[in-house]
């Protein structure tokens, strides 16, 4: 009890020292620099945020009670805009499969409302920090010269969510409706980018990755099978299970919409996922995945090289 005690308040922040806000920048140029990044405030921050609501969500169903905060239906509110953004702007003709044009006409909508969008998020004293947030906001959803989306973007939206707890604008109370609702919403909107605009898989590593975009969810989503009665990791391949339960369970859900873009067996087009279903239990899968989010995305240059540093997320090493 003490331990959880401990890790919900690492997601309700002390609200952030006075100190000038900053537009985030990139700060890790060269593969030596990630040696920064691990030892950095930054670091520590993320992984203790994700961690925080992994432990918020253990055992629980999506469809479990909890309290939606003002903030929180906001972001669902931004969250709605960027969905309407999209049925505004229809894919474009063009030679090309992958990567509709259309997508930069979408983006460069976030790209000037951005701000706005977060000053209505965040307490009205903290108003200065709004284009250093609404850097992770923009970061969170894909890039529009390349046309991709993975899982560094969805990171800087880990990272937007966390911000908004060092500012104040969302607490510990606020946990499960992060999770549940604000990322799965994120979710639901970025699966919506990805079919509408053909993006590519950014940095995919193809069958040896976990899935092409995703990776988060798939952590939450097993911290909410722990001690399941009836559902083990065999079953998350059984067609029959996903489609009984996905709507109580994040992991299952990710896994119909794999199933729903993908053909072919299972064991050839996701092969990670089909060795998972091999752990005994849930509580190993959730352990086993964060180990590889740490080895697989968040040690790997290709990826970090992206992330944007601040005042909120800092570079500078954790006081030792």
């Amino acid at each position: 009890m003490a331990e959880t005690e401990q890790q919900k308040g690492s997601i309700a922040e002390d609200e952030a020292p006075e100190v000038a806000f900053m537009v985030p920048k990139k700060e890790i140029s060269v593969v030596p620099d990630m040696s920064k990044w691990k030892r950095s405030q930054a670091y520590a921050d993320y992984m203790g945020f994700v961690l925080s609501l992994n432990e918020g969500v253990k055992g629980k169903k999506l469809t479990s009670e909890y309290t939606v905060s003002e903030v929180s239906m906001k972001i669902l509110d931004l969250l709605e805009t960027l969905d309407r953004w999209i049925n505004e702007t229809p894919p474009v003709d063009q030679p090309s499969r992958f990567g509709n044009k259309a997508y930069r006409t979408w983006y460069s909508k976030l790209d000037q409302e951005a701000e706005a969008l977060v000053s209505a998020l965040i307490p009205a004293d903290k108003c200065a920090a709004a284009p250093e947030i609404a850097v992770y906001l923009k970061e969170s959803v894909g890039n529009p010269t390349r046309i991709d989306y993975g899982t560094g973007h969805e990171a800087a939206f880990a990272a937007f969510l966390c911000c908004l707890c060092k500012v104040g604008a969302l607490g510990a109370d606020d946990q499960l409706a992060i999770v549940f609702r604000v990322f799965n919403r994120y979710l639901s909107v970025m699966r919506k980018l990805q079919r509408t605009y053909r993006m590519e898989p950014a940095g995919s590593q193809g069958v040896w990755g976990l899935d092409d975009f995703q990776f988060l969810p798939f952590i939450w989503g097993s911290a909410q099978f722990i001690d399941h009665p009836t559902v083990e990791p065999r079953h998350f391949i059984d067609e029959r299970v996903v489609n009984e339960h996905q709507q109580e369970y994040m992991f299952l859900d990710c896994i119909k919409f794999i199933n729903e873009m993908k053909t072919g067996p299972f064991a050839e087009h996701s092969n990670q996922l089909w060795n998972i279903s091999a752990v005994p239990t849930w509580s190993k899968v959730n352990q086993g995945l964060i180990r590889m989010y740490k080895a697989e995305c968040l040690e790997k240059f290709p990826v970090i090289q992206h992330f944007k540093f601040g005042t909120l997320l800092s570079i500078q090493p954790v006081n030792p």
